[in-house]
């Protein structure tokens, strides 16, 4: 694979943080919010919000929490029914998360990015704009998650 250029990298420090800004969500985050999550909590779903799915392990490792900590979180978050436990069929004994279409509900209002000022970004573009903005932001977090698998070239 090619190293990245320069001028590649710099392009995306200048762009991600312009995107940040442009759409953070302007919100307190609390369990008293409707969807009774914590910043915590909401960072575990937009991790699991991969359709493959992804071990407790390696989202614990990802997000650099203790297995414990995470496995309080896991249960409260199932049992609010925004993640389901897909058991591996060859362990037993391991399974992966998965977001419910609750979750996703839930992932989104409480997002760091206001889905209003997502949507206002998106409406500027053609449709062939946002398709291709959409599949490079599936590629950059594609490559991100390889990174999180320690595969950091």
């Amino acid at each position: 694979m090619k190293t990245a250029t320069l001028a590649e990298i710099l392009l995306v420090q200048r762009c991600y943080p312009q995107i940040y800004l442009a759409c953070h969500a302007d919100h307190v985050r609390a369990r008293s919010t409707p969807y009774w999550l914590s910043s915590q909590d909401s960072s575990i779903l937009v991790h699991v919000d991969i359709p493959s799915g992804i071990s407790p392990r390696r989202l614990a490792s990802h997000l650099g929490i203790l297995p414990s900590t995470l496995s309080a979180a896991i249960r409260r978050l199932t049992t609010l029914g925004y993640l389901s436990k897909k058991v591996n069929p060859r362990d037993l004994r391991s399974f992966t998360l998965h977001l419910t279409p609750l979750g996703s509900k839930a992932m989104s209002a409480t997002s760091v990015l206001d889905s209003r000022r997502v949507s206002a970004l998106l409406r500027r573009l053609t449709l062939a704009q946002r398709r291709r903005a959409l599949q490079g932001l599936q590629l950059l977090a594609s490559a991100s998650l390889q990174i999180s698998k320690g595969k950091r070239n």
